[in-house]
């Protein structure tokens, strides 16, 4: 049994690993085209029209004319006191504008004015003073592009000047200065979306659809549709593909990209994807889309009945809206990966069966060795010794077998001097055993007087 324990641990370990490194989750995964946020199948009967959803709220289309409040950078003091108060030190636009919120840091505290061109957010503070310790953190916005950084820097304050040092604690850095000097606390970004803008920012964001039919790789996908925040668009492939296929013109202000089909036919299923690109806020978003064609629905004809026709302004459902085909949206794996999953299933499967026959054979095979080892009836003991005697001598052998003591069936565990004791003893008393039956004998021989 404990032979079995150890390859039933380390099968189900091996099983362990074989599943993490063959099941990992396709959703978020990267590739040139961006990151794959979602992957749904959708269903369609022919002849239908069927909308491929794509929504996203980070791309909706607003003019950037504020760029003076759409970023800002500000610090803020969270105080090592009993209280551990936390306060605003002071913020700055895009534009350069500062504020300062505490007026005893009035010409102490300032920031750099070009902080926004060369990403230099550092805050200089002069004439420290015991108040000013505590954790600073350096908090950046950019309010357009929905992005948030932060940075911590911990100041300690001390009045010798032998304790001043920098030093990483594990988390952020820590400053330790001289009462009265001067020190500046670091804040460095240089990205593009935090030191510039971009004055074209109607060619930063795109949205694109491709298709790819049965078959072909990705990177061999047709191009189907192309529209840019500034309202160009560009259609790809034949005529009639481009009238049947295409995005409302109000998709960059309500962040709406959905890709309309109509009039769906067999050769239109496929792979859809849509990919939404920001290039000035670093954003790429991809979304997959699997459309199967099914048969038309047949149409039930309807039993003449005796009411009344109404006329076409008259009928009471001639202002109803259509509803629109039921899309399933199922979260579904690329072909790839689907059959590796079964394949690593199959395979995972077989090991440990193959791991269960194995422990099975083990064990069966130690425990009958167990048995063997220990059988009482294989257990030799020594032959006994015996004493033969010809004549008159039943009477003597008799004797004799009655004082000779009984032998003990000897152990493998005896020791030498034992056994050599017991055979002293036993020929001892076969030769006393022998002087008696002489005795006797010479007594029968002597003749009788009666």
């Amino acid at each position: 049994m404990n032979l079995a324990v150890p390859l039933c641990a380390r099968a189900l370990f091996l099983a362990q690993l074989l599943t993490s490194f063959l099941f990992s989750p396709v959703q978020g995964q990267s590739d040139g085209s961006g990151v794959v946020v979602a992957m749904y199948n959708i269903s369609a009967s022919q002849g239908s029209q069927a909308v491929l959803q794509c929504h996203s709220q980070r791309m909706v289309w607003t003019q950037d004319r504020l760029k003076d409040r759409q970023r800002v950078v500000h610090w803020d003091l969270l105080r090592s006191g009993p209280d551990h108060s936390m306060e605003r030190v002071i913020d700055m636009f895009s534009a350069g504008d500062q504020r300062i919120y505490n007026g005893y840091n009035q010409g102490r505290i300032n920031m750099p004015k070009t902080a926004f061109k060369d990403g230099n957010f550092s805050l200089v503070i002069k004439d420290v003073a015991m108040s000013d310790k505590g954790i600073y953190s350096c908090n950046l916005h950019h309010h357009y592009c929905h992005l948030y950084e932060s940075i911590k820097v911990q100041l300690n304050v001390t009045k010798s000047a032998r304790k001043e040092r920098r030093f990483w604690d594990g988390q952020k850095a820590v400053f330790v200065v001289l009462v009265g000097s001067a020190v500046v606390l670091p804040c460095v970004n240089r990205r593009p979306i935090w030191t510039e803008g971009n004055s074209q920012e109607d060619q930063q964001q795109v949205v694109h659809w491709d298709r790819q039919p049965p078959g072909v790789r990705h990177d061999r996908a047709d191009r189907l549709i192309d529209l840019y925040a500034s309202g160009e668009r560009r259609h790809y492939g034949p005529l009639f593909v481009q009238q049947k296929m295409n995005i409302s013109a109000t998709a960059f202000s309500q962040g709406d990209f959905s890709l309309i089909i109509s009039d769906i036919q067999p050769l239109d299923q496929g792979l859809y994807s849509c990919h939404l690109h920001h290039h000035y806020c670093g954003l790429h978003e991809r979304r997959i889309f699997q459309l199967t064609v099914t048969p038309p629905v047949p149409q039930i004809p309807q039993e003449p009945t005796d009411e009344p026709q109404y006329l076409p302004n008259e009928d009471s459902n001639t202002n109803m809206v259509e509803v629109p085909p039921h899309v399933i949206n199922v979260i579904l794996p690329e072909q790839r990966s689907h059959f590796l999953q079964q394949l690593g299933y199959i395979l995972v499967t077989l090991l440990l069966l193959a791991l269960i026959v194995l422990a099975v054979v083990l064990l069966t095979r130690h425990r009958k060795r167990q048995g063997q080892d220990f059988d009482p009836r294989k257990v030799e003991s020594p032959p006994l010794p015996t004493v033969t005697y010809v004549g008159h001598t039943s009477c003597v052998k008799k004797e004799c077998e009655r004082s000779i003591p009984e032998v003990k069936s000897s152990n493998q565990e005896e020791t030498k001097l034992d056994y050599k004791n017991n055979l002293l003893k036993e020929a001892e008393m076969s030769k006393l055993c022998s002087q008696k039956a002489i005795e006797l004998d010479r007594e029968m021989e002597k003749p009788s007087w009666k």
